[in-house]
């Protein structure tokens, strides 16, 4: 799935999450978003590899990793649980750690419930889950429609989604992810593709979305007083409904103490729009956070 990288999976509380790892070095997990998987990092991993042991995983519910019943168990603190025991278990107790889109906000869940495990905090083009939900304009409501079509009761965006997943994913990518199909690797978008017609990966998806209003929502509020203390690196598509809407580095400014924010290329799948500047963007920051103090 990720040039020399192995393949492997492990279970973990009873739940299989599914990873690829390579390289030697600091640690450095990296978490996918929706709608994709750990295939994200094909052209990532490999250059992070360069300095550092990559671990890339699938979240719960994505992917390889298991689709547990919908509920509390989508919640980005039990997502990333998932992961923090992950690391644990490849003998990791302190690791840098990279998210995207809903790797992202399960990453900022990480790093508020363990933040003695976290070296550094990386979030790819997401303002604080908090903050989007409470301040929702009409703007950002039409581009990000997918968070309230999904979160609906089962079965009914299931049901939709499955009629045919293609055209509803790709209009994602193509619409507010503001992205071109030519615009991502051809094994890359096989193995995503792959993933979303899978009538459980559907399901998992939705019910990630219905944990963020349930679940997520409340457990941000109740940390509004807490800061990040470690490195943080703010990434994001200069071209994307983020920037387009948001400050973004304004947004998480006053929930990350020690933060750097840079706007990159591309829309929201920036990652796979321009990886040679994301791995870049990356590299300089980890090498900076890794360096002896």
């Amino acid at each position: 799935m990720i040039p020399g990288f192995s393949d492997h999976s492990a279970t973990l509380n009873g739940i299989k999450i599914a990873y690829s790892i390579g390289g030697n070095g600091p640690p450095v997990l990296l978490l996918h978003g929706f709608p994709q998987t750990r295939a994200l990092w094909a052209h990532i991993a490999p250059a992070l590899a360069q300095t550092h042991t990559v671990i890339c995983a699938d979240l719960r519910g994505y992917g390889d990793s298991d689709k547990p019943e919908a509920g509390e168990n989508y919640s980005f603190r039990a997502m990333g649980a998932d992961q923090l025991a992950l690391m644990r278990h490849l003998g990791f107790e302190r690791f840098h750690l990279v998210g995207h889109d809903r790797g992202g906000r399960t990453a900022h869940r990480m790093a508020l419930d363990a933040p003695a495990r976290i070296l550094s905090l990386t979030v790819m083009d997401i303002v604080p889950t908090q903050h989007l939900v409470t301040t929702l304009t009409a703007a950002v409501a039409r581009s990000y429609y997918h968070w309230f079509l999904l979160s609906q009761p089962a079965p009914f965006p299931e049901r939709m989604i499955m009629a045919d997943p293609d055209t509803y994913f790709e209009s994602c990518i193509l619409g507010w992810g503001a992205a071109r199909l030519e615009d991502f690797d051809a094994a890359q978008l096989a193995a995503y593709r792959a993933a979303w017609r899978d009538p459980d990966t559907i399901r998992g998806m939705c019910a990630d979305y219905r944990a963020t209003l349930d679940y997520d929502l409340a457990l941000d509020t109740a940390d509004l007083d807490r800061q990040v203390a470690c490195p943080a690196l703010v990434l994001f598509g200069a071209d994307g409904a983020m920037a387009k809407f948001y400050d973004v580095a304004a947004t998480w400014a006053p929930r990350l103490s020690n933060m750097q924010a840079l706007g990159l290329p591309g829309g929201h799948f920036f990652v796979d729009q321009h990886p040679a500047e994301t791995a870049r963007a990356l590299q300089d920051f980890l090498s900076r956070a890794s360096a002896p103090a």
